[in-house]
């Protein structure tokens, strides 16, 4: 498989994305990772990641119904994409095998 650049904080959007499966929107993915993580997330960081996302292929979207409870707007939804999930699944062997190079070390208390 061809080398995606996928930055640590497009992973854990795109983490996200694939947890929430079809109920992943911006506002779901923030509340999602502020959970998580017990830290603020800028929503805009949100936005610009799953735009970076959508760019590299690795989501696709779709606009949900108008609401009125949303003033007329549509929620956008994602959902993560076959090269999406390669890419995640390819990450997390990567991170695995360099986690099991760690020598098996007796540390002091």
């Amino acid at each position: 498989m061809k080398h995606h650049s996928l930055g640590e904080f497009e992973e854990l959007v795109l983490l996200s994305v694939a947890a929430l499966h079809d109920e992943a929107y911006g506002v779901s993915i923030q509340d999602s990772l502020v959970q998580k993580l017990s830290k603020n997330i800028n929503i805009s960081a949100v936005h610009v990641a799953l735009k970076r996302l959508e760019d590299k292929g690795f989501v696709k979207s779709r606009f949900g119904g108008i609401t009125e409870d949303r003033g007329g707007r549509r929620k956008k939804y994602y959902v993560i994409t076959a090269i999406g999930k390669q890419v995640l699944d390819s990450q997390y062997e990567l991170r695995t095998s360099l986690y099991n190079m760690i020598p098996k070390i007796q540390f002091g208390q």
